[in-house]
């Protein structure tokens, strides 16, 4: 992906987008901080032939020839874009055993969703005491009816650094653990495909770490779950999907509304308790990650 010039009109901008997508030029457009609106070409290979186009373009945007052509782009974006409407719509909900994942189940997301249903089924989603307490973030002790804790972090301070991790892989009912992983399945996966197993790997613990603590201070240890680090991913695809282009990191408009309803409806507490704290710093890590990463991006590629 290069930014290959400016053009100051946002009508002849989008004509000369159009224009690109009729030579078969992947490209996006951008208003700067100036309010002139920046031209990146998305093919590498491309990328001569999109600046001497561009060229040409500006000396008449308003050639008959361009006004033709970004119009017969124009409709041809249009019908491409009804029939991947139709193309998702029949397709099967992701629930279905007909499912088509969006790119290749990755490995470091089949682990994780491996270890999590280990970890549900070994503690009978979360009964056994036993072999919970060492995953939460802390130990409690009952008295009577209360439990009580430390938060001084005594455990992790005396290095069992993982519990600050591994209350993602808590799961206390089936509907908890089944939709969790559905999305960490996708997300995951599609993390892994174009950024690398590495940055998955970097997001899952960072945001984990961060949203159980975030949780733990305000509700206590008695929580799990992979929510938080789904709402971050979910947050992460988001921003890079629609400030770096080029990261071919995409989220459908329906997909985001879907998790920000769920996020609501957990807060109206009407489906149990739920880690409302984690879901909220997970998300607000991942939107800000994803942002500030694509920005970074942006800028590194205008040099």
């Amino acid at each position: 992906m290069r930014l290959i010039g400016h053009i100051e009109n946002q009508i002849h901008a989008k004509r000369f987008s159009d224009f690109l997508y009729s030579n078969e030029i992947e490209n996006a457009t951008e208003q700067d901080a100036n309010g002139h609106w920046e031209i990146w070409a998305l093919n590498e290979d491309r990328i001569e032939k999109a600046k001497s186009l561009l060229e040409q373009f500006n000396q008449n945007p308003n050639d008959s020839d361009f006004i033709k052509a970004a119009r017969a782009a124009g409709k041809q974006k249009k019908n491409s874009e009804k029939k991947q409407a139709k193309g998702r719509a029949r397709v099967i909900d992701s629930t279905t055993i007909f499912y088509k994942p969006p790119v290749p189940y990755g490995r470091l997301s089949l682990i994780l969703i491996a270890i999590s249903i280990v970890v549900t089924i070994l503690t009978h989603l979360g009964e056994n005491e036993r072999l919970v307490k060492p995953l939460l973030i802390t130990e409690y002790e009952e008295e009577g009816e209360y439990i009580v804790w430390d938060y001084s972090f005594s455990e992790v301070r005396h290095g069992q650094v993982w519990r600050l991790f591994s209350p993602m892989f808590l799961h206390f009912g089936i509907i908890h653990i089944l939709f969790n992983m559905l999305w960490l399945r996708d997300l995951g996966s599609i993390i892994e495909a174009h950024k690398g197993w590495w940055v998955l790997l970097l997001l899952a613990f960072v945001i984990a770490a961060v949203s159980n603590v975030a949780q733990f201070l305000v509700s206590g240890p008695l929580f799990g779950g992979m929510s938080g680090v789904v709402y971050g991913l979910l947050g992460y695809v988001w921003m890079q999907g629609k400030f770096n282009p080029a990261s071919n990191l995409h989220l459908q408009s329906q997909t985001v509304r879907l998790m920000i309803i769920w996020f609501f409806v957990c807060l109206t507490g009407l489906i149990g308790p739920i880690a409302n704290m984690a879901h909220a710093v997970g998300a607000i890590m991942g939107i800000a990650w994803g942002y500030i990463t694509a920005r970074l991006t942006r800028i590194r590629q205008r040099r």
